[in-house]
């Protein structure tokens, strides 16, 4: 039975690869931004994966070109925009907030974990 679709299933899974898709290495995990570039291998800022050095390798692992796989452009934060309102208002902190925030508290409970051997 036949849908009327043209397409083949090989050409309805490709997407057009465009300038700004990440790439990231199947070997480490490793994602090359091509906004970012590649400072350890001397790659600027806004080079196409495509267009990486021939012996381009990844950063971390060292694996080739080919272990890397296509996952598209970033489109920032993840979730929905008009949930990062909601919770204690820490879905507006940065990486290194969060942190500070959650290994300062550790800290702060184990200060008064220890301080409560001071009440004998």
């Amino acid at each position: 039975m036949s849908t009327g679709s043209s397409e083949t299933p090989e050409t309805s899974k490709s997407t057009p690869e465009t300038a700004s898709d990440r790439y990231e290495c199947r070997a480490c995990g490793y994602v090359y931004e091509p906004s970012k570039g590649d400072g350890k291998r001397q790659v600027p800022p806004g080079t196409p994966f495509e267009e990486l050095p021939e012996g381009w390798r990844c950063p971390v692992c060292g694996a080739q070109r080919r272990k890397f796989e296509n996952i598209g452009a970033g489109v920032g934060t993840s979730g929905f925009a008009e949930n990062m309102g909601y919770g204690f208002g820490v879905n507006g902190l940065t990486p290194s907030q969060k942190n500070l925030l959650i290994f300062g508290g550790l800290g702060l409970g184990l200060l008064f974990l220890l301080s409560l051997y001071g009440l004998q």
